[in-house]
């Protein structure tokens, strides 16, 4: 892939409008990526859709721009989508156990803004490492939004832009059905009795959630569904549903030991594959720390040094975010000695977890990366060094380990972006330094709007963040481990150990494929991650997967692959654009008395809303299907 530097020796990549358009992407892809976190318990990388839209509107729409330009504005915009994730996989524990009433809006921009920068800074000495010195990590990722970018000559400007605005409307037109008018289910599923045990089926009703399958691909997506089958079809059957059953419906009694036993199987895989990444980067770990001491002593290499942004600065903006951190836990804890532990704490662990974010999204892309797993470790860590020094009770306990995940949360997801966006600026020819900017912008900038995007989906969506419509599931899950560190209910030990097992076995499968050099592998963090969510979700993830496959199948190479779901993944970034902002209007509405879902009378809606919800799918599927097809034509 040859650089794009060679369109010009004075082209400049930072400019006005590189800066707005990557700020005002930067939030949008924030806001967006907020509720596609709460609702489907994963993320897709924003890296691509990002690189398309900034491509998009600087080529075809304004005429004007150039490849490096559309690099740095999707550096602005991913890190402002890859800071949402961290803050709405551990933020929300903090409303769900108590701790808050709402999200405070200055603790939650200062976690925000704290660990975004150190998730940026974290990997500036590591970018030797994991990019400049080592040709051993593929980065498909990094590569694939590399080729979006050198191929965005205006060939397919116009259709491009209409795959993006139909998808948006289509997303647009699904949500206003199912949360305007409440004419579509948001999940079709039931449960079945047979003695003690219970059965369950279900399947969830979004174009969204086809996007996220149709952009991670088949084997992530395949990943993701079995995962749910084991622990939907596999494991709730074989447990005793007997008191459960005494009480409520089947299908409340499947929730609930969905909910208290079986989902933890998938704490223990994520937990084994947090602590195997760490083992694997422990090379590349001993090379950073290496470089960063040269850094410091002023030993770095001079040209290689001046790529980054300088040492002084780093250290500065670096002070300044543990100060922020340092505040939050303060303000948390009240008390100096656990404030001062927390922090070394968290750096430490921040400081291990970039290494590790970049190791994975080098290998297997930012959308594989065990953010899961890493943060999970970290509660654990927290938890046992609080139970040793006797600080356990209370909320204040509780906000405390809640308080070191988040952080490590946003720092890891915010590093395996900047990694992925750095390997992408070294394949087109950028500058790392103005990309390190760009990525700082983009961090504190997504960083203001987090807190009222949450709260706004907090009041205005039926029973709120933990609700049936916004499940939450990572932060359930965190909330969960943390309270059984702090008095609450004890953690089903046995599940979790058994899901230890379970990805003990899964990884050894994992190194047969790849000993045979298998295109399919056993990545444990998806399998993990689909044990964990609800089952309706991983159905339409598959669907989305199979779409992508089908229309894969037969490549030649991996960048004839990535032409032809290019076309597939521009609509469903129009997809996940357009229903998460509506879903955040219409929240907004809800939240000053505007009623969105009463057009239609309950009797109506028990008629109609099963054919109805069936036929939108059908139509969602069939125009997603045409919308790929007429892109992989185009792209051919």
């Amino acid at each position: 892939m040859q650089s794009a530097k060679s369109e010009g020796p004075t082209e400049r990549e930072l400019t006005p409008l590189v800066l707005v358009l990557g700020v005002l992407l930067s939030l949008v892809m924030g806001a967006a990526n907020v509720y596609v976190g709460l609702k489907a318990g994963m993320t897709v990388s924003a890296s691509i859709p990002a690189a398309v839209m900034a491509m998009l509107v600087l080529r075809v729409v304004l005429r004007r721009g150039s490849v490096l330009q559309a690099n740095q504005v999707q550096t602005c915009a991913s890190a402002g989508e890859s800071l949402a994730a961290g803050i709405i996989f551990t933020v929300p524990a903090l409303v769900l156990a108590g701790a808050w009433s709402d999200f405070d809006y200055l603790t939650t921009t200062a976690i925000a803004v704290g660990g975004g920068l150190l998730g940026v800074l974290f990997m500036i000495p590591m970018r030797r490492v994991f990019i400049t010195d080592n040709s051993e990590l593929p980065y498909p990722e990094g590569l694939a939004c590399a080729a979006v970018l050198e191929a965005g000559d205006g060939r397919s400007g116009s259709s491009g832009a209409s795959a993006l605005l139909g998808g948006g409307l289509l997303g647009i037109l699904f949500k206003v059905g199912i949360d305007g008018l409440g004419l579509i289910a948001t999940t079709v599923e039931r449960a079945f009795a047979t003695g003690s045990r219970v059965l369950y089926l279900g399947a969830d009703a979004s174009p969204l959630l086809v996007a996220v399958g149709f952009i991670v691909r088949l084997n992530v997506a395949l990943l993701v569904f079995l995962g749910g089958a084991l622990s939907w079809i596999v494991a709730l059957p074989l447990l005793d549903a007997g008191t459960a059953l005494a009480s409520s419906s089947p299908l409340d009694a499947a929730w609930e030991l969905w909910s208290s036993q079986v989902r933890f199987i998938g704490v223990g895989a994520m937990v084994l594959g947090g602590v195997v990444s760490i083992v694997q980067v422990r090379s590349g770990l001993v090379e950073a720390v290496r470089v960063l001491r040269e850094r410091l002593r002023g030993e770095a290499n001079g040209a290689d040094e001046d790529r980054d942004l300088p040492t002084g600065l780093l250290l500065g903006v670096g002070g300044i975010s543990i100060a922020l951190v340092a505040w939050v836990y303060w303000t948390f804890t009240g008390n100096a000695a656990i404030t001062a532990l927390l922090a070394v704490v968290m750096v430490l662990l921040a400081f291990f977890m970039t290494a590790v974010a970049s190791y994975i999204v080098g290998l297997v892309g930012n959308s594989n990366s065990p953010v899961s797993g890493m943060t999970i470790t970290a509660v654990l860590v927290a938890g046992v060094l609080l139970t040793l020094v006797g600080y356990r009770e209370g909320t204040e306990a509780l906000a405390a380990i809640l308080g070191v995940a988040a952080v490590v949360c946003c720092v890891a997801c915010t590093a395996g972006d900047v990694c992925n966006d750095l390997k992408t600026g070294q394949l087109v020819g950028a500058t790392p330094r103005r990309q390190q900017l760009m990525q700082v912008l983009g961090v504190v900038t997504a960083a203001l709007v987090l807190a009222p995007v949450l709260q706004v989906l907090h009041e205005g969506t039926e029973g709120g963040i933990g609700g049936p419509n916004l499940a939450a599931p990572q932060a359930q899950l965190f909330k969960s481990i943390a309270e059984g560190f702090t008095g609450g209910a004890a953690l089903p030990w046995d599940m979790v150990g058994l899901g230890a097992g379970l990805g003990a076995l899964v990884l050894a499968l994992d190194r047969v494929l790849a000993a045979r050099g298998s295109a399919f592998r056993l990545h444990l963090m998806p399998l993990a991650v689909g044990m964990y969510l609800p089952f309706g979700l991983g159905t339409p993830i598959l669907l989305g997967g199979i779409m992508a496959h089908l229309l894969t199948r037969g490549s030649a190479s991996e960048a004839e692959a990535d032409r032809r779901v290019h076309g597939g993944v521009l609509f469903g970034s129009g997809v996940i654009a357009g229903e998460s902002l509506t879903a955040v209007l219409l929240a907004v509405l809800a939240v000053y008395g505007v009623e969105t879902g009463g057009l239609f009378r309950e009797e109506t809606l028990a008629t109609w809303q099963l054919p109805a919800t069936a036929l939108a799918s059908v139509a969602t599927l069939l125009l997603f299907w045409r919308a790929a097809r007429r892109g992989a034509r185009m792209e051919a």
